[in-house]
């Protein structure tokens, strides 16, 4: 995927001029080493320059980095630090920043070894708050090379998003289909987040790929979508050159409107208007250029393929989009889950994720291409070609979203959960999905907060990280709601319920 930034992060040891520069040096030796021992070496860069009391070597250090490619940066107090050079040189940066400490070796050297970062780290903090810098401070700064070495990794993901958030270029086809003012959010909140938007009209698409019509590459993308789908020559559905062209479409119009960003996300009105005009369904081809890396919401749901991309950078892997959608029957759940898993179930946690057909076809089982049914009840089948299908594969999965609410406030959501296999009998892009505690969540957070019905699916768990990212990019912390367990109530929920 080349819609994501590659993170390399400068490793700065500082120090404060009445301890030994000697601890700083030798502790970052020690924590480059300990990273290179566990992790990819790449990842990282070991600047050279240590400061001390000195406003010149942070310049120094500073200019060290940026010629060494870094795009994000790690302070590390190798003993209390200087906290105005360290903090101005967070200031100065232009990219993420996090800041750790060394903890003390042993017991045997607390005279002329010991470093007091776990106190300088304090002082730091208190800095960075008087210079209005936001950094990243782990939920355990202080820890030895190897503790440390892995607090630099998990700054990883969250500097991809940060990075890839003020890169990005969201670029829209809309306006949203009639009475569906679900996904409708104000775009303040992504220039808060200093992401571009570009809003367009549907007649600007239909007018490219009409002009895509005879675009001599169309055959080899109608070879690849065989390939992908296990169509011969002879098998192929009569729709896919439609559907080639209008992937070209969207890929030479990212190409060409990302401006000055490096990185792309689209979001399109899908229906109704969409079958009439183009005579198809896109969601398989939204599909594909999620499998490239480039996320492309439905229902110009722009909040939502901002989350897709975030889900993106942090997993590096495939995410999609879906319904908050549909209960689960209770002689399904009688039948096939209720005790049949290790985890004990509970009706009120399950639920079916759903979309008409936009997730990639390595995320579902016995993916295969069809028409999209609920807009046939509207459309001649004909026109509703193009969507792709399957149950969504089980396992792990985290369940999120990033909304600006109607009053411009930046909320978000996250819980994790499983997607069970249990077959869905159903049509679309579905699954049974099942997270903990849900249906107290879906009461008093989603409904209770006014998120709408997507719902952004990365596979895997990546609460963690994703709760972290949210605070460093802006997100108030009260302002992220998770699945509260049993016994932990939501603010509005009844004590006596």
């Amino acid at each position: 995927m080349n819609n994501i930034p590659v993170v390399k992060i400068g490793i700065v040891g500082v120090s404060r001029d009445c301890f030994p520069a000697s601890l700083t040096l030798d502790r970052r030796k020690a924590l480059v080493e300990a990273y290179a021992a566990k992790y990819n070496a790449s990842d990282i860069y070991e600047c050279p320059i240590t400061i001390i009391e000195s406003e010149i070597d942070m310049m120094n250090a500073l200019k060290d980095v940026k010629d060494a490619g870094c795009n994000a940066l790690c302070v590390f107090l190798g003993n209390f630090g200087p906290e105005i050079s360290e903090t101005m040189l967070a200031k100065y940066f232009d990219g993420p920043v996090m800041f750790c400490a060394a903890a003390e070796e042993t017991q045997n050297n607390l005279k002329g070894g010991r470093g007091d970062a776990y106190c300088g780290m304090l002082n730091a903090s208190y800095n960075l708050a008087l210079r209005n810098v936001k950094a990243y401070i782990p939920d355990e700064p202080v820890g030895d090379a190897e503790d440390l070495a892995d607090r630099i990794h998990e700054f990883l993901p969250i500097a991809r998003v940060s990075i890839g958030l003020n890169n990005l270029k969201i670029i829209s086809f809309g306006p949203r289909p009639s009475n569906f003012l679900a996904c409708n959010a104000p775009i303040k909140q992504l220039y808060n987040l200093n992401v571009e938007i570009e809003e367009e009209s549907e007649l600007d698409l239909y007018e490219s790929y009409t002009k895509h019509a005879d675009d001599e590459r169309i055959p080899s993308v109608i070879e690849d979508m065989s390939k992908e789908m296990g169509y011969t020559e002879a098998n192929r559905p009569a729709m896919l050159p439609k559907l080639a062209q209008y992937e070209l479409t969207l890929l030479d119009w990212a190409e060409s409107h990302k401006g000055c960003k490096e990185y792309v996300a689209l979001t399109t009105k899908c229906w109704p208007a969409f079958q009439d005009m183009f005579r198809f369904v896109p969601c398989y081809v939204n599909s594909r250029l999620m499998k490239k890396g480039i996320p492309v919401s439905c229902e110009v749901d722009i909040y939502g393929t901002l989350s897709e991309y975030i889900g993106l950078c942090l997993s590096q892997d495939e995410v999609t989009l879906l319904d908050i959608n549909n209960s689960v029957p209770k002689d399904m759940y009688k039948e096939s889950i209720e005790g049949k898993f290790d985890y004990n179930w509970k009706f009120s946690d399950t639920f079916m994720g759903f979309h008409c057909g936009n997730t990639c076809s390595n995320k579902l089982t016995n993916p295969h291409l069809a028409y999209q049914a609920i807009m046939a009840n509207t459309h001649p089948k004909e026109w509703c070609d193009g969507t792709i299908e399957g149950d969504i594969v089980p396992g792990d999965i985290t369940f999120y979203r990033l909304q600006s609410t109607a009053d411009n406030v930046l909320r978000a959501y996250v819980a994790q959960g499983e997607v069970l296999p249990v077959a869905t009998r159903s049509f679309g892009s579905i699954g049974v999905f099942a997270i903990p505690e849900m249906g107290r969540f879906y009461r008093h957070w989603l409904i209770e907060k006014n998120f709408p019905h997507h719902g952004a699916v990365m596979f895997g768990h990546y609460g963690k990280v994703l709760y972290d990212t949210l605070k460093f990019i802006g997100v108030p912390v009260e302002e992220i709601g998770y699945n509260h367990p049993a016994g932990d109530r939501y603010a509005d929920e009844n004590p006596f319920a």
